[in-house]
């Protein structure tokens, strides 16, 4: 009786998830500065992003004492958006891929 060996196919490259290399979002990063005041910038994240009093102060609490925090998700457009409208408002803020 002959032995039949199975084994995986061989590729010349390994195939990657294009789904997940897409469906990672980027991030809108605000940045600490001696500037604005703390109300201040939650308020704006309340007028801009809509975001509740209770999570516009959390989030206005992690940039004074963090440095920094990620205040919005999603594709490479709408953050390029959110940035420029935080520029706007006089806030620091910058865009990367979320790891």
């Amino acid at each position: 009786m002959a032995t039949v060996s199975t084994s995986p196919a061989q590729l010349d490259e390994p195939r990657l998830d294009e789904t997940a290399q897409v469906a990672r979002p980027w991030v809108t990063v605000v940045w600490n500065d001696p500037i604005n005041l703390m109300s201040y910038v939650s308020y704006v994240f309340q007028s801009y992003f809509g975001y509740s009093k209770a999570k516009s102060e959390k989030l206005m609490m992690q940039v004074h004492e963090e440095g920094r925090s990620a205040v919005s998700t999603g594709s490479r457009e709408e953050m390029e958006r959110d940035v420029q409208a935080m520029h706007e408002y006089g806030l620091w803020a910058t865009m990367r891929k979320d790891d």
